[in-house]
């Protein structure tokens, strides 16, 4: 079968999609005995003799796994201030990424994987994938304030909303609240346009997959049944 060299990569385990072309432009890349550096290049899956840095690179099995991120990991694979990373989290034979990201401070949903489609489809703007936090703030939302963030304010130059917010706690400072959009920090950035800090944030849903009984730190595997589950909803 034939894939573009970039999705191979990251179907491989290797790194994701972007990083794959970094790769490839580096000229990294070796297949058959001869570099390639265009990223519209194809190879047999099957048949080629694939090459990172002089070592060979061969498919690997999907696998996907559901985390309950605890405070004080950081979302990457690795850190060059030594710190804590949620791989650290899952002693997986094979080289696996976070979906997206959390801040270190925030805690709940994470998928990893060493599949970059899947990773790729989740992320992408267009799917309109949900998610669902659980935010405490430092004072009241005032309800000028929520219906502000239903209709959309500024930020980063353009109209920016949630899609649902249900209020709750005495204060009147607890809100769970919905969202499609994937930008870095986003639910503490839209609170701090209009005043408010965030002083705790969890993540309790994203797309279909919670956590809900899973004790913070915990992980577990995702089925192939439940990935084929979640293409069929969100129209793949």
């Amino acid at each position: 079968m034939r894939v573009r060299l970039n999705k191979f990569i990251s179907e491989c385990g290797i790194a994701s999609r972007r990083k794959s072309e970094e790769f490839i432009k580096e000229g990294r890349v070796n297949i058959n005995g001869k570099t390639v550096t265009d990223l519209s290049f194809f190879v047999d899956e099957e048949n080629d003799l694939i090459k990172i840095d002089g070592e060979r690179v061969k498919p690997q099995k999907k696998i996907y796994y559901l985390l309950n991120k605890p405070k004080g990991f950081i979302t990457t694979t690795s850190d060059e201030k030594g710190r804590k990373t949620v791989t650290d989290l899952i002693p997986s034979f094979q080289k696996i990424f976070p979906v997206g990201r959390l801040d270190y401070d925030t805690t709940g949903v994470l998928l990893l994987t060493n599949d970059g489609d899947f990773t790729n489809f989740i992320t992408h703007p267009s799917n309109k994938i949900p998610r669902e936090y659980f935010v405490t703030l430092d004072k009241t939302l005032d309800e000028n304030d929520k219906h502000k963030l239903l209709n959309g304010i500024r930020l980063d130059g353009r109209k920016s909303k949630f899609e649902k917010i249900f209020v709750s706690g005495q204060k009147h400072d607890r809100v769970k609240v919905t969202t499609v959009e994937g930008r870095n920090h986003f639910v503490k950035r839209m609170f701090g346009v209009l005043g408010y800090r965030v002083e705790k944030l969890e993540r309790i849903l994203f797309g279909q997959f919670n956590v809900k009984n899973m004790p913070s730190g915990s992980y577990r595997k995702l089925s192939s049944r439940e990935i084929e589950d979640f293409y069929k909803t969100y129209g793949k």
